[in-house]
């Protein structure tokens, strides 16, 4: 039963293996808990009360709320298929309360720090993969995309003329991201030093080694080494993520715009960025405003 529920996420509803995966483990857990087997075939005996009670044991255990939350949402997604089978009549984790999270503020690098970053060299090292590794940290600042994201370009995605980059989103979403002159620059760069290289299959995947497309890991490992000089608090690919949409929002981009950009399925995804680049109003307005906090 639960194998057919993880088909239908997967197959019907169109989810990413990470949160098939996920929810396939969360639901393990919860036939373990309960003493029933893998599969859970007897979940019409299941109770709010057994729901509520794996949660507490997970709680208890030190379980985060964000983690505890989406097994919440694991059983409820599971017992709702089943409802729909006909197979019990009340999904029992429908009453089961959600986790109240924080929800964190988005952590970004500065603008100077960013620009120091991209106007000089790479020293030391290879200098082939120095001009690639930059080349990275240029696209996912200039852009805005995911590492996975990243990883898929191939040179067909990227349109000299029209001055675009087709991006290959979650759940096989494709969106347009427009690229300034200097990015090209850097592309074309990059493109001929890896073409004199290596012998990539065509489309070649635009960043690279000579085996082939970097993975996720490879990028953020790359990006994480690039931004240790930095005053960032993470230094990864989705720091720089959130640089470029409060970047476009403290620049005056309309929210819209910049959730397309994104590719953000929900404005309120994209709203978190309003609250950040308030805050940095707010900050500036204390520091140099005669009747702001500083002048007390």
């Amino acid at each position: 039963m639960l194998t057919e529920f993880l088909q239908y996420m997967e197959l019907e509803l169109n989810r990413s293996r990470l949160t098939v995966d996920a929810y396939g483990r969360d639901l393990r857990e919860l036939a373990a808990f309960l003493g029933r087997g893998e599969e859970m075939e007897d979940a019409a005996a299941v109770s709010t009360s057994d729901v509520r009670a794996w949660l507490a044991d997970m709680a208890r255990k030190g379980l985060s709320p964000r983690s505890l939350r989406r097994k919440t949402q694991a059983a409820r997604a599971f017992f709702r298929w089943i409802q729909k089978q006909g197979d019990i009549t009340s999904n029992p984790a429908a009453e089961v309360q959600l986790a109240k999270i924080g929800r964190k503020l988005p952590e970004f690098v500065r603008e100077q720090e960013m620009e120091q970053l991209l106007d000089n060299p790479i020293l030391g090292g290879d200098p082939a993969l120095n001009i690639r590794n930059k080349l990275i940290i240029s696209i996912l600042y200039s852009c805005g995309i995911r590492r996975d994201e990243l990883a898929k370009i191939t040179d067909a995605d990227v349109d000299f003329h029209q001055k675009e980059i087709r991006v290959h989103g979650k759940r096989d979403k494709t969106r347009i991201i427009p690229v300034a002159d200097r990015l090209l620059d850097e592309i074309r760069e990059w493109q001929t030093v890896r073409d004199g290289l290596y012998t990539l299959p065509s489309p070649a995947p635009l960043i690279c080694s000579k085996r082939g497309k970097l993975s996720g890991r490879a990028i953020y490992e790359i990006v994480h080494k690039l931004l240790l000089p930095t005053g960032a608090t993470h230094k990864s690919p989705h720091s720089l993520r959130h640089t470029f949409a409060t970047s476009l929002l403290n620049d005056g981009a309309e929210i819209n715009s910049v959730k397309e950009l994104l590719g953000h399925s929900s404005l309120q995804s994209t709203q978190i960025y309003t609250h950040l680049t308030f805050s940095d109003i707010r900050r500036a307005y204390d520091a140099a405003h005669p009747r702001g906090d500083a002048s007390k």
